[in-house]
């Protein structure tokens, strides 16, 4: 069972009605596609990105130094927190000065759909359809807003996934930094995946419309006073150019 009519769907992104989709059986990564496995296909094609060719990428602004911040005269309309950083990419993941280099393990960000195809293309792979994705991310528990059941928090009260801690988007609680986490990072649902909720948006197969682009799962950056899309049913979507920090891939067989 696909989908979520319940009272925390958003209608208008097409999460409902709840509705049976039959799959074939098919294979899907355990975690996203880390740094270390982009850097190698780099390395074997000398593919260059969307990002890397445009000269920016979306950077959410409390990833930036302070005095980085201040010299930006451009931000996103309506989503101030959103900068677009000159020469930010998957290799600079905060622009000039940042690096992957102790992050080989962490989900590469800034990567847009064509960026996720193409690496799919080299490593035999392919992006999974939503149903594929939804059908993994629940891990067996049907009708459940997460991997794991119903609730977000755990026993401490700490969310059980990498989302906004605080109030967003200027108030994280201290001690935590918004940024992706090591992709196999946290326990694994029952299928085996880690991290399907929170921590960077995944690139699925599926148009929405001409040159956009179904995305699932949710990232860092989602909290309930802004954005729930967090839970398995729910939807996103954006342009197949598209690159900020949180947006990443899963690949499926």
């Amino acid at each position: 069972m696909m989908g979520n009519e319940g009272p925390d769907a958003m209608p208008g992104d097409g999460e409902g009605p709840v509705r049976a989709v039959a799959l074939d059986a098919f294979r899907i990564g355990a975690t996203t596609v880390t740094n270390a496995a982009f850097a190698a296909f780099v390395r074997a094609t000398h593919y260059v990105t969307d990002a890397e060719r445009a000269g920016n990428s979306f950077v959410f602004y409390l990833q930036l130094p302070e005095t980085t911040r201040r010299q930006m005269r451009h931000a996103v309309s309506g989503l101030p927190w959103w900068l677009p950083v000159p020469d930010a990419s998957w290799q600079r993941p905060e622009g000039p000065g940042s690096q992957v280099h102790e992050r080989s393990l962490h989900p590469v960000v800034h990567v847009s759909w064509n960026d996720a195809v193409a690496y799919c293309r080299w490593a035999g792979t392919r992006l999974p359809s939503e149903a594929q994705w939804e059908r993994a991310a629940r891990g067996g528990l049907a009708g459940c807003r997460f991997p794991w059941g119903d609730d977000l928090f755990d026993a401490r009260g700490l969310p059980r996934c990498n989302v906004f801690r605080g109030q967003f988007p200027n108030r994280p609680v201290p001690g935590w930094q918004p940024a992706p986490i090591a992709a196999g990072a946290g326990e694994p649902n029952g299928f085996g995946l880690i991290n399907a909720c929170g921590n960077v948006w995944e690139w699925c197969a599926d148009e929405l419309a001409s040159g956009v682009r179904a995305l699932r799962g949710g990232s860092f950056l989602c909290h309930d006073s802004y954005c729930n899309r967090y839970r398995v049913a729910a939807r996103s979507s954006n342009t197949t150019t598209t690159s900020a920090s949180n947006i990443g891939f899963r690949v499926a067989a």
